[in-house]
């Protein structure tokens, strides 16, 4: 029997999680192709060298209680290389002043007013604790977006105050943009079992209390993990190809540059996908043409080693300050393997869905707002030693009302067809513990067919 041939359209982490998976279940003589439309593999996935040693220009941490990361480091022997938080509290700035990050909310949703006291007015206050007593409305049948319940419910300012720096820290838009289903599942679970407020659905879908540290990262930054991935995944990597005519030929496939292949993985952005789906699966491109992309930009800074950052992980920023940045880690702060280098390193993030006019600003200026708006919120005015720029224009997809029947329809369309499958964070989570995970499941499923 001649050996498959599989083509992987995207080289970030889903489509290496992929090409690695693929290469475990059909064996050494399967030819596996991945084709990455630009010069470099690892998507959102990217470390460099800075000041000196490496360090993440993209995401910088995987949810340690999720087992992919950790399981998939273990397989790559890399788990020496896992590292946690150092457990500094990061704050919260609102109303042009610092607050400790609330505790007690999901995905900064309270339980109750005591957990967001000093961050909203007595008026916000006063509401949030009476509201057990208002009847609640929801329908299990449909979707709303976060901003719409929390504000029916408990007002504007908590909306802007503490569930939109949180869901931008993760998603890089708004709550007006967030559906409920989608991006906080266990609060819509918990409303559909019978919650009879909203205090009432966050308190029965907060997890339980736990001494494991929430969030990991490799030591030497995820390059680490991409180049396992490569080298185990032994496939051909095609950069600065970018795919196009997908269509059915017989029982195989054809995508260009490669022809004819037995089986193909889109593990692209959503407009990539829709692109690529245009033709061969119309609906299908239907589907994944109605997840729209954020971008933004993130801006590494590294100071002198005595500088006086805060002792605290990072800075959320609220909705309406009078800053360009939505968010800071204080990476030295964060991360005690990175405290021991001779700088001091934060970052700064800018744009956010449907607000991305910094992304393609000038370095220097997006050099100076970090330094600026780093100042106005901590005091540092400190000159850095060194800067860069890293943009990530359509970097996050947007899980906005009904995302989860978008996606339902997307996989039942492709489930149908042999030979091709999807993954990535345009699915079910963006963070990277989902795109293993997505990246897993859509190899397995493509090799079961091919097997079977």
């Amino acid at each position: 029997m001649t050996p498959p041939t599989v083509a992987v359209v995207g080289g970030g982490i889903s489509g290496l999680v992929a090409a690695y998976r693929l290469r475990r279940s059909l064996g050494a003589a399967a030819r596996i192709v991945v084709l990455e439309r630009s010069s470099r593999l690892g998507g959102k996935l990217r470390t460099v060298p800075f000041a000196g040693d490496p360090v993440d220009v993209g995401a910088e941490a995987f949810i340690a209680r999720r087992p992919e990361v950790l399981a998939l480091a273990e397989e790559l022997g890399l788990s020496d290389h896992i590292v946690h938080p150092s457990g500094a509290r990061p704050l919260l700035y609102a109303g042009a002043r610092l607050h400790p990050l609330p505790t007690g909310t999901l995905m900064g949703i309270p339980a109750s007013a005591q957990s967001v006291e000093g961050l909203v007015d007595d008026e916000t206050l006063a509401r949030i604790a009476a509201e057990p007593t208002v009847p609640l409305e929801w329908n299990r049948s449909s979707d709303v977006s976060v901003a719409e319940l929390v504000r029916s419910r408990f007002g504007e300012q908590v909306v802007r105050r503490s569930v939109d720096p949180l869901l931008g820290g993760v998603y890089s838009g708004l709550s007006d943009t967030a559906g409920v289903r989608a991006t906080v599942p266990t609060l819509a679970a918990a409303l559909d079992a019978g919650a009879t407020s909203l205090s009432d659905a966050v308190s029965r879908a907060l997890p339980p209390p736990s001494d494991a540290p929430v969030f990991g990262t490799l030591r030497e930054g995820y390059g680490v993990l991409l180049e396992a991935l490569v080298r185990e995944a032994d496939a051909e990597f095609l950069y600065g190809t970018a795919a196009s005519g997908l269509k059915r030929d017989g029982d195989r496939w054809s995508i260009e540059p490669l022809g004819e292949v037995d089986g193909v993985i889109l593990a692209v952005p959503a407009p990539d996908a829709a692109r690529l789906l245009a033709d061969s699966v119309r609906s299908a491109a239907q589907c994944a043409a109605q997840i729209p992309l954020a971008s933004s930009v993130v801006v590494a800074l590294a100071f002198p080693h005595d500088t006086g950052l805060p002792q605290n992980s990072g800075i959320l920023v609220a909705t309406g300050e009078e800053l360009s940045a939505k968010a800071f880690t204080l990476s030295s702060r964060k991360w005690p393997h990175l405290a021991e280098r001779p700088v001091a390193l934060a970052r700064a993030s800018f744009g956010r869905f449907g607000d991305d006019a910094l992304v393609d600003a000038s370095e220097a200026e997006l050099i100076a707002l970090a330094r600026a708006d780093l100042a106005t919120v901590t005091g540092v005015d400190t000159e850095p030693v060194a800067a860069i720029v890293q943009r990530w224009h359509g970097g996050l997809p947007q899980y906005r009302e009904h995302h989860g029947e978008i996606v339902a329809a997307l996989e039942a369309e492709i489930a149908g067809i042999d030979g091709l499958e999807v993954a990535g964070a345009m699915l079910h989570g963006v963070g990277v513990p989902a795109c293993v995970a997505s990246g897993t499941a859509a190899a397995a499923r493509l090799a079961a067919r091919m097997e079977g």
